[in-house]
């Protein structure tokens, strides 16, 4: 292969105090570690080398599906010691790549202009310029501007602390340049460990050029240690979303509270996202689309000409070009709704398709149904589809007219154009264009008291 990237992923993340491993927290609602991953994904011809550690059993549980190379690092005893473990696997004639497995947001182009500069003579460095250097190993030069060495903050001077250009530990080399470097590492510092850092000396030894590159963002190349650095670089990664969709003619009325969580593959013209939309997973939206305040959305398709308005919970759902939804409704997986379909307030509907220009706009639930077209379901209706035990189908057939407040015992098939009377509880099918309806003999008991309450003084 032409390339071979190292991931480095096995550092326990102390800070962030949590169980789980550092690098599957999430970012944008992708890990860490997946963000570093799909960026290698995207170079050609690469072998990708993942090395993990701390919480391995769930790191490999949940990202198993990577195509990587998983290789544990059992002692955690620094950057080079990590490297070193995959050595015999290092190719002499290939580029190496070391990314690090918490540091999402690094781009393509600056990865591709690292790799442009790596030669047998030469060392390819990616570097940033920090107003506040603390924790960062200091990128020393000598008075022609050559890179010397790296030293790491525990072992700089004061002078050398003042020095405000840091390495990021990112960086490429030729494998057989590396594999020497890295026989020649030892671990006299204050650490206690082997920094990868070191081989920076060793190439200015051996006569070779230690070529830096640094990002156009320095956002690019922050590591995530705590829940604060996940937090802004969180805000960095939504608001280069909202620029994204911007571009593309979405209107985004307040950028700072929108959050995409997953992958828009298509998006029409004119669409209108309200704040604090939260969209997941992978969607499809077409044009001329309205999505009010305070709406989640995962893993749907949403037709042209869809108003959603506020406060909706969308899940696994497609709705039809010039439906309506909300305010407060909720669709959950597997709802299909048919063109110019309203759906209102308080209205949750699972596992159900809902035909042409239907409406159901107050407070029902409907769940696993098939619902016609043109049929209209009154306030508090509610499919009873769930018998403790097994789940049963509703069928409601073109222009029905449903009742407000009935219940509808599944299975059950109200036929086409039947009138369901308000209040009734359906058990049986219905005729066509027939009204049907169930209902206790209404009874006015003449002479009866309201109940007073006792005076208590």
């Amino acid at each position: 292969m032409r390339l071979q990237t190292l991931i480095l992923a096995a550092g326990q993340g102390t800070r962030m105090k949590s169980m789980r491993p550092k690098i599957l927290h999430k970012l944008g609602g992708v890990s860490l570690l997946e963000h570093v991953y799909n960026l290698a994904k995207q170079l050609s011809d690469n072998q990708i080398i993942t090395l993990y550690g701390h919480g391995g059993e769930a790191l490999l549980a949940e990202l198993d599906y990577l195509e990587t190379n998983w290789v544990e690092q059992k002692e955690q005893l620094g950057t080079g010691h990590a490297v070193m473990q995959v050595a015999d696997s290092i190719n002499d004639q290939s580029t190496v790549l070391v990314l690090y497995g918490d540091v999402p947001l690094l781009k393509l182009a600056t990865v591709n202009k690292l790799l442009q500069q790596v030669s047998d003579r030469s060392l390819s460095l990616l570097t940033v310029e920090l107003e506040d250097p603390t924790g960062y190993g200091r990128i020393i030069r000598d008075s022609h501007g050559s890179v010397m060495r790296i030293v790491e903050e525990k072992d700089a001077s004061p002078a050398e602390k003042r020095i405000t250009e840091v390495n990021t530990g990112i960086l490429a080399a030729k494998g057989n340049k590396l594999k020497d470097w890295l026989r020649k590492l030892d671990n006299d510092n204050a650490q206690g460990e082997f920094y990868l850092t070191d081989i920076i000396a060793l190439a200015v030894n051996d006569g070779v050029d230690i070529d830096t590159t640094k990002p156009a963002d320095r956002d690019e190349v922050l590591g995530i240690n705590d829940r604060q650095q996940l937090a802004h670089l969180e805000r960095v990664y939504q608001l280069n979303q909202a620029k994204q969709l911007m571009a593309k003619g979405v209107t985004l009325l307040d950028p700072g509270r929108f959050d995409l969580r997953g992958e828009i593959t298509e998006i029409g013209q004119d669409v209108e996202i309200d704040i604090n939309v939260i969209l997941e997973g992978r969607l499809r939206i077409g044009k001329n689309v309205r999505i009010g305040p305070h709406t989640i959305i995962r893993n749907s398709a949403i037709g042209d000409e869809v108003e959603i308005m506020a406060h909706c919970v969308i899940e696994d759902a497609i709705i039809g070009p010039g439906s309506r939804i909300g305010p407060f409704a909720r669709l959950r997986p597997e709802t299909t709704l048919g063109d110019g379909v309203h759906i209102g307030n308080f209205v949750e509907i699972k596992k159900s398709s809902v035909a042409s220009r239907s409406k159901i706009n107050h407070l029902s639930y409907i769940g696993d149904s098939i619902v016609g077209a043109e049929v209209n379901i009154g306030a508090g209706t509610i499919t009873c589809n769930y018998d403790g035990a097994n789940k049963h189908q509703t069928i409601i057939e073109d222009g029905a007219f449903i009742g407000s407040d009935t219940q509808l015992v599944a299975p059950v098939k109200v036929a086409r154009n039947a009138t369901i009377g308000a209040g009734s509880t359906i058990t049986r099918d219905t005729p066509e264009s027939t009204l049907t309806l169930s209902r206790c003999k209404q009874v006015s008991v003449e002479g009866w008291q309201r109940p007073v309450k006792k005076n208590r003084s």
